[in-house]
């Protein structure tokens, strides 16, 4: 059964019991089973600064689901959860759940991009992933603490 990853972001309302709410609705549909859950971490919003701060985690799924049927599970849990997907993308939400490594499958089809086409430039994303599985290779991209590195590379040379 493949294993897929999938990142948990919450802005608005009680965004702990959100993102707990949605691991718990991913692990009731068939086809899913959460094996494993992140830390929760506070961070600092991307593209638009002007919001509250984030929660956000990630959780390891071991799913019969094809890449597609799991994204659509996921826009599920979003509108179950209240999330209003509107005209500002990065803007605040109540829920966003991202499907952002499937197997070591590379999927690239309209509406569907895996591994998730920014993961490796998002410190939110990848330090959950190093939480769950510190080998885990981003197809593509390389191994998750190489991608942190890189990004605290940048980050040295930014100052």
């Amino acid at each position: 059964m493949p294993r897929a990853f999938v990142g948990l972001g919450a802005n608005l309302g009680d965004r702990d019991a959100a993102l707990r709410r949605a691991i718990e609705l991913l692990g009731e549909h068939d086809g899913i089973d959460v094996v494993a859950v992140s830390a929760i971490r506070e961070t600092e919003p991307v593209g638009v600064l002007d919001q509250p701060r984030f929660l956000n985690a990630a959780c390891a799924v071991e799913t019969t689901l094809a890449p597609r049927a799991l994204l659509d599970v996921l826009l599920e849990v979003e509108r179950a959860l209240g999330r209003v997907r509107g005209a500002e993308r990065y803007g605040p939400r109540t829920i966003d759940l991202d499907l952002l490594v499937y197997g070591g499958e590379v999927v690239d089809e309209p509406g569907l991009v895996v591994p998730h086409p920014r993961l490796h430039e998002r410190r939110f994303a990848l330090e959950p992933l190093l939480d769950l599985d510190p080998a885990l290779v981003v197809p593509g991209r390389g191994r998750v603490d190489d991608l942190l590195g890189a990004l605290d590379e940048d980050a040295g040379r930014a100052r």
